[in-house]
């Protein structure tokens, strides 16, 4: 089944929105300034969305669900490893996948406060469900720093524009290997063979 034409020009709306909003910030992006790189009328972008806060919203909502259900799926696990590796891995693969909105949510305040209104108040929720699974039960303040160090430093890096030439896949294991340092997870052994000297 194809999109139809009303869908495409959403989905070509926010894509414009998340590269306008890179270039000139949230508060810096009009309606006009979309509908213009857009090729559309005003209009039509009011036939989608009846203010800018609408469409920051709909920026952010795939990385919020994202970071729903890999909350939901690392809490289901038995095991408190296995949460926290699932919770690791997931969240750099979030970070890789959405590098752009990460680099804004970095850098932006307007994206910010769409993150938290899209997530209905459950963005703080998540952060501290991430923050529990990733520190433990009764953490110390070591544990709990580590843990927040380890995030926020995943997603800075990931969203950092001085990593944007980085290839994904170095990308992803770099930041699973500084993710597990950090952690005191231990290393995944490579499928790789090491060569022999």
């Amino acid at each position: 089944m194809t999109a139809g034409p009303a869908e495409d020009t959403r989905t070509r709306l926010l894509q414009t929105a998340l590269r306008l909003f890179t270039e000139h910030g949230v508060e810096g992006t009009s309606l006009q300034m979309i509908a213009d790189a857009l090729g559309i009328t005003k209009a039509a972008v009011y036939y989608h969305f009846k203010t800018k806060a609408e469409i920051t919203e709909a920026v952010a909502e795939p990385g919020i669900r994202d970071l729903g259900e890999l909350v939901r799926r690392a809490a289901a696990q038995k095991r408190r490893g296995a949460q926290v590796d699932l919770l690791l891995e997931g969240f750099v693969d979030l970070v890789i996948r959405h590098r752009t909105l990460v680099a804004l949510f970095s850098s932006d305040p307007g994206i910010a406060r769409a993150i938290e209104k899209s997530a209905h108040g459950g963005a703080e929720g998540f952060g501290q469900a991430v923050l529990g699974i990733l520190s433990g039960p009764d953490p110390d303040t070591a544990a709990r720093v580590n843990a927040l160090v380890a995030l926020t430093g995943i997603a800075m890096a990931g969203g950092s524009p001085d990593l944007a030439g980085v290839d994904d896949e170095k990308l992803r294991a770099e930041l699973l290997d500084v993710g597990r340092r950090l952690l005191g997870r231990p290393r995944r052994r490579s499928l790789t063979p090491v060569p022999t000297l």
